[in-house]
């Protein structure tokens, strides 16, 4: 009785911390806490968990939450970003973006709790210190209690010396946090947890907690997402292990890490020092190998450490945590905290659950398509231009034979021995299918001998299925090439093989396998017209060697008009599974490249979901796009020089022209007064020159004293016109 009237007075405490901070709720870290606490209940950790709530809890996924839908009593989430160009948290009340430091210590005092998360962000440090400096300075202003939660990493346990030398098996608990020693690397991170811990006396008004949490696993998958990522590609044939791999890494997925976290707020223990690892004891190279077995090539390589710096993805806090060698427990939280465990026994155990989160966290499904038609009508160009827009795996039907082919061939091939230790294991594997190789490729090769080089149904089935379920088609996804040509063929090669599959879909009339029927299914066709005189006009280097010479591709035509004149076609089967196909009569299109029917199907399909481009392509692409711009920029250069030397031309020529005419208009008006002149100066001559002669001869000879009033009167008096 005593013990249920101290929970209910536990519980009436916590449901008033409600407002909860978090920093950086953009990272992949912060914003999975934020997600889980916004949708927890205040408080709901006290209680313990029945067995009922549990298979719930497995059964449903994490909710997503926004503002808007919030459930009543659940956490309150605010807290900072890093930039505004990032997706912004729905599940967030508020978020706060390069403010100052007053601005956020105001919004620190308006909530219950503060958690700072260091463990991505080592820039993240000197704010948490400041956090909670500031916040003990005011301690004596507050109404009601606050926690700060410090949110580290056990890379500042990553130098402690083993308990008991003679056995260092024994882990690290939260009791021995005094003798921790940290990574050289993770100085900060320590003198954080210290000072958190030395700011927390006041446990009434003011109480601090630090959490070492192990590298985080689970939605984005953090530190392991460069493995995931590289294994998903499948461009490597291994998986790297930097060393040896044998060390030891403790780890919790990022869900639990937040339960950690919902249990200090709700049960706000005595314990200031928490350990927050599951319970597993996985290596380096139990992680990889997970990791490629389940989505990758299923190999790993073992390579140097020095070779772990030359990844491009992996900054130096990453490599620190995947190269600590350290054995930990979190005793205090497995017996007092109230957890609804994701992942609690370990990342290899919960693999399958783990990568179903990473996938729908990062929209990597496969897109898996099936394109049919008559020969000629342009299946291959079209899966070319798909699988190059998607970055999807094509599988056409003599492809799949000659690598299925060359596969066992290589299976029952003599092995050099002595290459790994790894290789070893690996070929005594196979030695176990050799006798079973050996078989299926000696019937193989008898049935293309009795068949002309053609393989019967039974075969291609098997190596097209064997196709469709290797990694790369069931990672990025597949475009089937031309095949299923029949309905019996699309029958057997999608059934199920699994019989627990297909007993639950045994109602259905149609049961398939859902892991490799195309999610979309293209049926292209043309008139016969048409494809004969597509394939006329094609080029006889083209023609030369395929299907396309007159005969064969006669015969083929006439063979695929023949099968899907029946009621059971290819694409009455998929109808009957309601997977309608997408008919294109590439016909009436009028586009020999295809490029019409290419968009259609774009547009059906919709956007790639994949990672996009890569660091390299990115680059790849900035620099022709650079390139593109200089190009266009010279050109415009260019163009606008040409422009104006000929707007120059042809103001030179304008002014030549202008000044021909100019002289010319001069010329005339010299021309003209010349004309006009020779009347005057014949009078000039004849009437005025000799009297003024006389005149000036008179005045040499008078010397009067006004010459030009004598030469006047001279004048006057001598006209000629008045003698």
């Amino acid at each position: 009785m005593a013990d249920e009237e101290d929970v209910a007075t536990r519980r009436d405490k916590v449901l008033r911390i409600q407002r909860v901070f978090l920093n950086l709720l953009d990272s992949y870290s912060s914003r999975n806490i934020g997600k889980f606490l916004s949708s927890c209940v205040v408080g709901a950790s006290l209680e313990e968990i029945t067995e009922e709530e549990e298979e719930e809890d497995e059964k449903s996924a994490i909710p997503e939450t926004s503002a808007a839908k919030l459930k009543e009593g659940t956490f309150q989430i605010v807290g900072t970003v890093s930039g505004l160009d990032n997706p912004q948290p729905e599940f967030a009340l508020e978020t706060y973006y390069a403010i100052s430091r007053e601005d956020l210590l105001m919004r620190l005092l308006e909530c219950d709790a503060v958690v700072y998360n260091i463990t991505e962000s080592p820039a993240q440090v000197e704010e948490a210190i400041w956090a909670v400096s500031a916040l003990n300075e005011e301690v004596n202003h507050f109404e009601k209690r606050k926690l700060f939660i410090l949110v580290s990493t056990v890379m500042t346990w990553a130098r402690s010396k083993p308990l008991d030398p003679d056995d260092t098996d024994i882990p690290f608990t939260e009791e021995d946090y005094r003798r921790r020693r940290h990574h050289p690397n993770f100085l900060d991170h320590i003198n954080a947890e210290k000072i958190v811990l030395k700011l927390g006396k006041n446990v009434k008004k003011f109480t601090t907690y630090v959490v070492a949490a192990g590298i985080q696993y689970g939605m984005e998958e953090g530190v392991l997402h460069t493995f995931f990522k590289m294994a998903w590609l499948g461009e490597l044939p291994a998986l790297p292990v930097f060393g040896n791999g044998t060390n030891v890494i403790p780890a919790i997925h990022v869900m639990d890490l937040a339960g950690v976290v919902q249990n200090i707020i709700d049960h706000v223990p005595k314990l200031h020092y928490l350990v927050a690892v599951d319970e597993s004891v996985h290596t380096l190279e139990d992680l990889v190998k997970c990791i490629s077995k389940s989505t990758g090539p299923g190999k790993i390589q073992k390579v140097p450490k020095e070779n772990a710096f030359l990844s491009k993805e992996l900054r130096q806090d990453c490599l620190d945590h995947l190269l600590v060698n350290l054995r930990m427990e979190a005793l205090f939280v497995k017996e007092n905290f109230n957890i609804r465990w994701v992942a609690q026994t370990g990342f290899v155990d919960n693999i399958s659950t783990i990568l179903k989160e990473y996938k729908q966290s990062r929209h990597l499904l496969p897109i898996k398509i099936c394109i049919l038609g008559p020969p000629a009508v342009g299946k291959s160009s079209i899966a070319e231009a798909l699988c190059k827009h998607y970055k999807l795996h094509r599988v056409h039907l003599k492809d799949v034979i000659s690598e299925a082919i060359a596969k066992l061939e290589a299976i029952v091939a003599p092995k050099d021995i002595g290459e790994g230790e790894e290789e070893v294991e690996e070929e005594e594997e196979e030695e176990e299918n050799v006798e079973d190789a050996q078989e299926l490729l000696d019937g193989v090769k008898e049935n293309l001998e009795q068949n002309a080089g053609r393989l019967e149904d039974q075969y291609v089935i098997r190596f097209v299925r064997e196709k469709l379920k290797s990694m790369p088609c069931r990672n990025q996804g597949y475009i089937l090439d031309g095949f299923p040509k029949t309905y019996d063929q699309a029958k057997d090669l999608f059934s199920h093989e699994d019989e627990e599959e297909e007993e639950e879909t045994r109602g259905k009339m149609f049961p398939f396998d859902k892991l490799i029927i195309p999610e979309f299914v293209c049926a292209l066709d043309a008139s016969d017209e048409f494809l004969k005189e597509r394939v006329m006009n094609l080029p006889e280097s083209m023609v030369a060697g395929t299907h396309y010479s007159q005969d064969r591709f006669l015969r083929a035509l006439s063979n695929y008009r023949d099968i899907n004149t029946e009621d059971e076609t290819v694409c009455n089967y998929f109808d009957d599974i309601e997977i309608h196909p997408i008919h294109i009569d590439v016909g009436k299109l009028e586009d020999a490249q295809n490029r019409l029917a290419i968009k259609q199907l774009i547009k059906e399909i919709g956007e790639p979901r994949n990672f996009g481009l890569t660091d390299e392509e990115k680059a790849e692409q900035e620099r022709k796009a650079a390139e593109e711009r200089l190009a266009r920029e010279t050109a415009e250069e260019a163009e606008r020089e040409r422009k104006e030397a000929i707007e120059m031309a042809e103001k030179m020529a304008r002014w030549e022209e202008w000044s021909k005419q100019l002289e010319e208009v001069k010329r005339e008006e010299r021309e003209l007064l010349e004309t006009q002149s020779v009347p005057l100066r014949n009078y000039l001559m004849t009437y005025v020159m000799p009297t003024l002669m006389q005149g000036l001869n008179e005045c040499c000879k008078v010397r009067p004293d006004d010459p030009v009033d004598f030469l006047a009167e001279y004048l006057f008096k001598n006209n000629p016109e008045t003698l």
